[in-house]
């Protein structure tokens, strides 16, 4: 069951199934979505040694400031993992696909998912993007914090609320409940119990389980939660929904906004909507040559700013928080 599960999400791929205006050459898609595997790995090793030296200044300099900011760098820093992650899960990491699946696994790890149980839920995402038969639009109606309109200081409270671990049970159950994101190979089911159980067992038996608590767990289920929640709404939520150009967005932010919430080319949403087979580390080259291509950059939905404009969209007359009933084609 598992195997045929990952095996039909991969046969029917990532790609819209509503018509998608011709933006870009067959050739210049093909030379844009080259993979880089040297980035990638060096990508994955940054944000691992960005969580080591985070760990390693705050333990050997502890003090709550020193810790609280470890815990902002490294919830960060899993953020990042995922993103990559992601990459791997549209098989952009490497063009061997064991090795990009076993390294898209390992890079789950930290985010505790399964990078093919995400792949389950995410193609079928991208394929029925903002429909009832959306996976991840299904998941968050009805939640309070995706009705929109809403005015910034409610959304500020919704973040703080993750930020905080109210929201934690909504949250980690609520992905993991969904039975195509827990429906993964058995190979890949076992490998992750044996780790996690190791590592608990590890943790115990030689007393570093207060650092897994301190710098993994509690990372985990507030900086991270809180990050996923502001990527979630500037990806999908409080936009136009008229067409494919606008109803996903693509965030411009200063660089400490895309370090902190969307690093590796998650702001460039729409672009990896339009064309999710072009790499992280090309999307912004991407998104820059679609601004010269008609109609993108007359109906795209292009915000400024995740502490700014987004604020400014959410509290704007879009309504998003029920599912619309037809999708419409570009034209229409």
């Amino acid at each position: 069951m598992t195997e045929a599960v990952v095996a039909r999400s991969a046969k029917l791929g990532d790609d819209c199934v509503r018509d998608i205006p011709r933006l870009l050459t067959r050739d210049e898609i093909r030379e844009l979505s080259q993979i880089d595997s040297v980035k990638f790995t060096a990508a994955a090793l940054l944000e691992a040694g960005l969580i080591v030296a985070a760990v390693w200044i705050s333990v050997t300099w502890w003090n709550p400031v020193t810790y609280i900011l470890a815990v902002i760098v490294i919830g960060s820093r899993i953020n990042g993992l995922g993103a990559l992650m992601h990459d791997a899960a549209h098989y952009r990491g490497y063009a061997n696909r064991p090795l990009n699946d076993f390294v898209g696994e390992l890079l789950a790890l930290p985010t505790s998912s399964s990078m093919a149980g995400y792949r389950n839920t995410h193609f079928a995402h991208h394929r029925e993007l903002n429909s009832e038969n959306d996976p991840d639009w299904r998941r968050n109606c009805g939640l309070i914090e995706y009705e929109f309109p809403a005015p910034p200081r409610k959304v500020l409270m919704y973040i703080m609320q993750y930020l905080s671990g109210l929201k934690t049970p909504t949250a980690v159950f609520g992905f993991h409940k969904n039975k195509e994101t827990r429906d993964i190979p058995a190979a890949v089911a076992r490998a992750r119990l044996f780790f996690f159980a190791a590592l608990l067992f590890a943790s115990i038996m030689l007393g570093f389980w207060k650092l897994l608590l301190l710098y993994w767990v509690v990372p985990l289920l507030t900086v991270f939660l809180a990050i996923r929640y502001i990527r979630s709404v500037a990806e999908h939520y409080a936009v136009e929904h008229e067409n494919v150009l606008n109803e996903s967005r693509t965030v411009l932010a200063p660089f400490w906004e895309l370090w902190l919430i969307a690093p590796w080319g998650l702001n460039y949403h729409l672009e990896h909507h339009l064309f999710p087979s072009v790499p992280c580390f090309r999307l912004g080259e991407l998104h820059r040559l679609l601004m010269t291509r008609d109609p993108y950059p007359k109906i795209a939905h292009i915000t400024h700013g995740y502490f700014s404009g987004l604020l400014r969209d959410c509290a704007s007359n879009t309504e998003t928080s029920v599912l619309p009933e037809a999708q419409p084609r570009l034209g229409q």
